[in-house]
Order: C-alpha cells, then structure tokens, then sequence
C-alpha cells in the first residue's frame, strides 16, 4: 500500500522509486504484487506515465486513510512520551466553539499547563497552513486533501419559527410555502437569497430575507422574538426547540446530516501538542452527541412522504 500511493503521489515508477530509496524493478515488482493480490488493475501505465483505474482511484483514497490511521498509531505512543509545551493555535466556528469546543479548551490548559492556546471562532473555512492553525473543528463535508479528519458527530439544518409567527402567519407545509414568509438569514450558513432542503432530487426554494446577519444569535434572536422562519444548525436551537421556545418545522425536508469533523495536517508531522488536544476533544465532543441528535438520525431513517405532503 506505501509504495502504491507513493506512486500515485509522485506521478511515475521513477520517482516512486526515488522517493523510497529503491530501483524501478523493485516497485514495478511490488505494484503487480499488489495488483494480484487484489485481483484488479490499480494503474494503467506507460513508459512516461501512469495514471490510476476506477478501482485504483478507490483503493487509493482508502490506502491513504489506512496508513494514515497506522501512521497515526505509531506517532501516538512515541508522543505519550512527550509532554505537550509551547503554542497550539486552534479555530472552530463560532458559536460551535463557544458551546462545545471552549470547555474542552479550558480543560486542556488545566491538564497542560505548559502549553499556551489560541483558540480563533471563525464562521468560514480557516486555511491551516497559511493561517498557522495546529488544528481545526469543521462542520461540512470536506474535500479531497492532505489533512487527517476525524469524526466527532454530525449535525442537520432545520427550519424554526416562535410560536407566535407561526400563529400568525401560518405554518410552512412545503418549502414553497416559505414564498410568503418573512425569513431571518443567517449568512454563515447561506450567503445568498436560497435555503436548502432535501428530497428526491434536493431543492434551493428563494427567500424574502427581512433580516440578513453573520451573527447566529443576532439570527436567532430574531426568529425568537417572532420576526420570521430561520434556517439554523441542530445544534444551534437545540434548547431552544426542547423548550418549545421555537419550533422546528418541514422536518420531512431537512437535507441529510453534515459530519463534523476534527481535521489537522498529516499525522507524520503532528506534535504531542495537537495529538493530546485532537485525543482529548475526540473522546469529549464523541461523548457529548446529544439525544436529540439521535431523534434526527432516526427520523431522518424512516420513509419521507411525497413531495407535495405536510
């Protein structure tokens, strides 16, 4: 598996073989090796060039999380023998971080008092390397890169509205219906005119925002006080739903969860400092899936009725 994502990584045999200090026999050797033993073709490759099969580009990105994983064992006993100092800098999205993410912060700096932490609430997508971040907490399906995630839970847009919206304006039975509704827009989760829902296939329904912010409790506050339908993450209005404060509505047409995921650079560069962080906030933010959480997963499971019912 090492010398094929070599391979893939390098873009030849030759430089495969450069990078792992071996001759070009040894890794062709290898490759069809490999190949037999799977019984598919990884990699279709001439004299200058290789590039992968359907099955190869599978096996690859599965390849890349396997040794990562292994990688990643390896380095965590070396690093339980090192006691963490110095800076971690640290970014999650805002009020995520606030509710989840700082207590676990907190709790680290009591157990490490060597270490000195940054932690930056970001409602957008933070680039670790240029930004210097150790490590990141994302809520999103991530693309393809060289940063190890780590899943900690997931999470689900929904619709809510206070009980006095809903009172008197009606409420929403399709997502057409949000047309005629006041909604309260919060850009960190939809920077445009558009909400999303799910479905088969998935639908953008307009909005007619009365208020726009990147603030979530500005958002929230308003949809409190009776301003319109906010579309907010579960975790967001948790509380709020579970006091009937607001009330979470087209629940038949929330769009399948987000992961969120814990995601640092390669394992082969990570320092004690970010793997007792990462080790700690796994373990923490695993724990702390909510029953409500649950509830979803399991509504989201059962059969959703047609397009057109409430």
């Amino acid at each position: 598996m090492q010398v094929f994502v070599r391979i893939v990584d390098s873009g030849s045999l030759t430089a495969a073989a450069d990078a792992l200090g071996t001759s070009v026999p040894s890794v062709v050797r290898t490759l069809a090796a490999l190949e037999a033993a799977v019984g598919v073709r990884l990699l279709h490759r001439t004299t200058r060039r290789s590039s992968l099969s359907d099955e190869g580009r599978e096996y690859y990105e599965r390849c890349r999380r396997i040794l990562a994983d292994v990688e990643a064992a390896d380095a965590a006993l070396s690093a339980r023998r090192v006691e963490p100092k110095g800076r971690l800098r640290l970014t999650a999205p805002v009020m995520y971080g606030r509710m989840r993410v700082a207590p676990i912060v907190t709790a680290f700096v009591a157990e490490y008092p060597g270490v000195e932490v940054e932690l930056l609430l970001l409602d957008r997508v933070v680039d670790l390397v240029e930004e210097g971040i150790d490590a990141a907490v994302r809520i999103s399906h991530l693309p393809e890169s060289s940063l190890v995630a780590r899943p900690v839970g997931e999470t689900r847009r929904v619709l809510c509205a206070a009980p006095g919206y809903l009172k008197r304006a009606g409420t929403p039975r399709i997502p057409s219906d949000l047309a005629g509704h006041r909604c309260i827009l919060f850009t960190g989760l939809a920077s445009g005119h558009e909400w999303s829902f799910g479905g088969e296939p998935p639908t953008r329904v307009p909005i007619r925002a009365a208020l726009r912010t990147n603030h979530v409790d500005v958002a929230i506050d308003a949809v409190l006080q009776g301003l319109g339908c906010g579309q907010f993450l579960c975790y967001q209005v948790e509380a709020l739903v579970a006091t009937n404060a607001l009330v979470r509505i087209l629940r038949t047409f929330e769009p399948p969860p987000v992961p969120v995921q814990i995601v640092y650079p390669h394992a082969r560069h990570l320092s004690p400092n970010v793997r007792a962080f990462v080790d700690l906030a796994v373990g923490r933010l695993r724990a702390h899936r909510s029953p409500a959480g649950v509830k979803a997963r399991r509504a989201a499971a059962r059969p959703r009725p047609p397009r057109g019912g409430s």
